[in-house]
């Protein structure tokens, strides 16, 4: 089941929508005859490659699988179906599947066709492995990762604005690695102007691109800027508010950028709303990437998952523009609390991840 765990995670930020990243591994007589991954853009399946592996080896054999198999008719028949036609002997599975369509209906077609079914295998791990599809199916949003590069009294610019780089050249690959395990990478609209970031993976060979996503409720941010003008080959989408000049959003329409309408509350993107509308265009994994008051906006509504930092060593003094911005948090129990789950070294950095408590 780790086996598959990994083969499955393979796939985060290559399969969104109603298609989770799953694993499969075949194993018959103490040896693995099959493996495989839910292929970039959700088809086919994870059980489906590895059944096409294993062969006739699949007869009598354990399917470890990380999700309940499907059991309805979408683009591509149920893989519950297809294990019962390959003859496998027993499926074993850490969770099922929540989507309505499934749930539940999966496991008893196997125990139908006389498939032993165990559950409950590294069902922890297999749960955050799939938080972003499970967040999406349950809530109708995509799990959130808050990245934040800063000094180490947490300043991400100094006070001219100056930011590039405070953190080194390994810490900046590992970003990109991350951008590439998730389906989006969002920044509000003050970091796209004063970075005019392209948001891309790069570094890490021929990988799906991220989808672009900028908060902005004006849509300021100009149309020179390397989003506008890659949008044709990466796609950007760019959450506004009504208030949006139709000019403007004619014009980055045209650019071929994505419209997402957001809800305006207290002068800003309301971030419910936006999440919601996010996870309704397919979205399940998040990247946000800044700046202050987006990050701010997301911790105060609770609505970020993990946070990932990294952490240079150096000092920019309270002259420095903070990480996050104001939250109104007026005591130590009004924070929001995170869980550390790793901290290492990367270059001459220190990265550090945590999960919501």
């Amino acid at each position: 089941m780790a086996h598959a765990l990994r083969l499955g995670r393979r796939g985060d930020g290559a399969v969104a929508g109603r298609t989770p990243p799953s694993g499969c591994v075949i194993v018959k007589d103490g040896r693995v005859v099959g493996r495989g991954r839910t292929q970039d853009g959700g088809r086919p399946h994870a059980e489906v490659v590895a059944l096409a592996e294993a062969g006739k080896a699949a007869f009598g054999a354990t399917a470890y699988v990380t999700l309940e198999p499907c059991a309805h008719h979408g683009k591509t028949p149920p893989c519950a179906e297809a294990l019962v036609r390959a003859g496998v002997a027993r499926v074993v599975a850490p969770m099922p599947d929540p989507d309505t369509r499934v749930a539940g209906k999966g496991f008893d077609r196997l125990r139908k066709a006389g498939i032993e079914v165990t559950t409950g295998v590294l069902a922890e791990e297999a749960a955050r492995d799939h938080a972003g599809f499970v967040l999406r199916v349950t809530k109708g949003r995509p799990m959130v990762t808050l990245k934040l590069a800063s000094s180490f009294d947490g300043r991400i610019a100094t006070a001219t604005g100056e930011s590039q780089w405070i953190t080194g050249p390994e810490a900046r690959r590992a970003v990109h690695g991350l951008r590439a395990c998730h389906d989006a990478v969002m920044v509000g609209a003050g970091t796209a102007r004063a970075d005019d970031p392209s948001l891309t993976v790069r570094g890490w060979g021929d990988v799906p691109q991220p989808v672009r996503v900028v908060v902005s409720r004006l849509i300021d941010v100009p149309l020179m800027s390397k989003l506008a003008s890659s949008a044709r080959e990466v796609p950007v989408w760019v959450v506004h508010g009504s208030d949006a000049a139709p000019t403007i959003r004619k014009a980055w329409d045209s650019c071929g950028a994505r419209l997402v309408p957001g809800t305006v509350k207290g002068g800003r993107i309301e971030p419910e709303t936006m999440l919601a509308r996010l996870g309704e265009a397919g979205l399940t994994r998040v990247f946000c990437e800044g700046g202050g008051q987006l990050a701010a906006s997301l911790l105060a509504a609770d609505l970020v998952d993990e946070l990932v930092g990294f952490t240079a060593g150096m000092a920019l003094g309270a002259e420095g523009r903070p990480g996050i911005g104001a939250m109104g948090v007026d005591s130590l129990a009004e924070a929001p609390r995170f869980e550390l789950v790793e901290a290492r070294p990367v270059g001459g950095d220190v990265m550090h991840r945590w999960r919501r408590t």
